[in-house]
């Protein structure tokens, strides 16, 4: 009997909640056609201004250099023990673990300056999470779930041999990271994040600004099924390039063999789907609570980010403890502050990591 009175109490809520997600995913969808429209006149432009390159990606068949230059550490693999998936990572250095997640559209290639700053005081692994690179791609939309990426997180660090660990990450790598925290706090000894924030921050900054929406476009497109990875692909990725070289917003003094370093594992088969679906699964989550912060967290943000707002940064730090917030607005950096003001972002990491030390 109480079990019976407990679920009718309970059941004008469940309601409530099955019909909030019904409106939202109604507006998801809204929003994914709008998105599918204006980057379907973005894509088709390209091609009409540039008909010699072609209506779908041209394939990369040679792996650039940069992908097995042996200077920025040593190429392994490792087989989570969770999923059994198996991972690439560049490892240089001894000592302390200092983990670092990628973001969306990149590799391992992208912490390349901070394999070579701190590989002498810490054993630097820069991972090619899974989909990426040339770590295992499964294509099922259940394979890139938030709970299975952050158990990856888990298993690398197991894998490796460690406990703990410095966990430095970006974009998606740093949305994950943020969530690894919440649940693994004790397998984290520091936090570094850059331009990402909490996936419970997020949900209720935009509630209160619209505007970050509009910012975020392309996530509405990457929920719709095989148009994204058309889109992206057509006229030789063009769309994903000016991402990265963009004058303004891409990633100052990226060379063409660095950009191509990038492109490689995008442009084969079903190289898109496993990134894309990353995206496909964040709107399964909602609505979240609240959670408060505990991790000692270094966060640094782009004032000029595309992508994100730089409000993002006072609704973070309402979310933290006393005292376990440092945080850095870069005037003059965008989205990509990891390649783009290494030695901005390695003279705050240093500050920060001595002063915890201390």
């Amino acid at each position: 009997m109480p079990n019976i009175l407990v679920s009718t109490l309970l059941l004008p809520c469940r309601w409530s909640l099955r019909l909030l997600r019904f409106f939202m995913w109604i507006l998801v969808y809204w929003g994914a056609c709008l998105a599918a429209v204006v980057y379907s006149g973005k894509a088709l432009g390209h091609v009409l201004s540039q008909p010699h390159r072609g209506c779908c990606g041209r394939p990369r068949t040679k792996i650039p250099s940069y992908l097995i230059d042996p200077s920025f550490g040593q190429h392994c693999f490792m087989s989570l023990k969770t999923s059994g998936l198996r991972l690439h990572y560049v490892i240089r250095g001894h000592g302390p673990l200092m983990l670092c997640l990628h973001g969306f559209p990149q590799n391992w290639f992208s912490w390349r300056y901070q394999l070579l700053e701190f590989g002498e005081a810490f054993c630097v692994v820069a991972v090619d999470m899974r989909g990426y690179g040339i770590s295992d791609s499964p294509t099922s939309l259940k394979s890139y779930t938030i709970d299975a990426l952050t158990i990856d997180i888990k298993d690398i660090i197991e894998g490796l041999g460690y406990s703990t660990c410095v966990l430095v990450a970006h974009d998606w790598g740093g949305l994950l990271a943020w969530n690894f925290s919440i649940y693994y706090p004790s397998m984290v000894q520091q936090l570094v994040i850059v331009s990402a924030a909490p996936m419970s921050v997020y949900q209720e900054y935009v509630m209160q600004h619209p505007s970050q929406l509009l910012r975020s476009g392309y996530v509405f497109l990457f929920q719709l099924p095989w148009l994204p990875e058309k889109l992206l692909s057509l006229s030789d990725f063009k769309i994903l390039k000016e991402t990265m070289i963009h004058p303004v917003t891409g990633i100052p003094g990226l060379t063409e063999e660095e950009l191509e370093t990038f492109l490689y594992s995008f442009s084969q088969i079903h190289g898109l789907t496993g990134p894309l679906n990353y995206y496909r699964n964040l709107f399964t989550h909602f609505p979240l609570e609240r959670q408060q912060l505990t991790v000692p967290t270094l966060l640094l943000w782009g004032e000029k980010d595309q992508y994100l707002e730089p409000g993002l940064v006072a609704s973070i730090s309402k979310h933290f403890v006393s005292d376990h917030l440092q945080f850095h607005i870069l005037p003059d950096a965008g989205h990509w502050i990891p390649q783009g003001q290494p030695a901005q972002m390695h003279n705050y990491m240093w500050s920060f990591l001595r002063r915890f030390k201390d």
